[in-house]
């Protein structure tokens, strides 16, 4: 399938690839987002040659609905330069990058090796790309009170969620409402306290106010 803002440059394709000699066959043809998208749809291509620049449209933004099939593999035939927006194109599921100005056995090639599964990037892409996986990530700061929290079993935010929703009830009527012993309860609430950073019941529902702690079933 050929997608192309340009009536020229699809008939001169057209031309090019269809026919006995070459051993492939347009199926489709679209100037526009919307014609590709229904036209890829309809006829599942094998492969997708498909321009950046829909009259303004940026065809990468609706690349990965293109592919949705999973049968058709897309290669990028642009003018562009922009090494950035190519690189683009490959991360979003393009199989290959190829040049308006390349001659008419390399378009051809370029198409034949995309069909067999193979991909057409040159070395310099290729290497942009490998360093863009293997680049290290920055780290993500972790939240210290999230972690805290993280650490209460479930029994544990159970427990917390019964004294915030207690309204200052005792430890014997609490340990009765969570049907437990008031022992029980005091051991609970001692892992709780090292937990979270504080140390009396008070500091317990002043920090489950301001931290608020999900209560998971038992």
């Amino acid at each position: 399938m050929l997608v192309d803002d340009h009536k020229t440059m699809l008939w001169g394709l057209e031309r090019l690839i269809g026919g006995e000699r070459t051993g492939m066959k347009v199926v489709a043809s679209a100037s526009n987002r919307a014609e590709a998208l229904a036209q890829a749809a309809a006829c599942s291509p094998d492969v997708i040659l498909l321009d950046l620049d829909l009259n303004g449209d940026c065809s990468l933004d609706f690349l990965p609905a293109l592919l949705v099939s999973g049968v058709s593999r897309a290669l990028v035939f642009s003018g562009t330069r922009d090494q950035a927006m190519l690189d683009r194109a490959i991360l979003a599921g393009a199989r290959g990058v190829l040049r308006k100005d390349a001659p008419a056995e390399v378009v051809l090639r370029a198409i034949d090796k995309i069909h067999q599964g193979e991909l057409w990037i040159d070395h310099e892409m290729m290497a942009r790309l490998f360093g863009h996986f293997t680049r290290p990530r920055p780290t993500v700061k972790a939240d210290p009170e999230a972690e805290k929290i993280a650490s209460l079993t479930a029994r544990e935010r159970a427990i917390v969620s019964a004294i915030t929703n207690g309204n200052g009830m005792t430890n014997k009527a609490l340990a009765q409402s969570l049907f437990i012993s008031e022992h029980t309860l005091r051991n609970y609430l001692v892992s709780i306290y090292k937990k979270l950073g504080v140390n009396n019941r008070l500091e317990l529902y002043v920090y489950a106010v301001r931290h608020p702690i999900a209560h998971a079933a038992c």
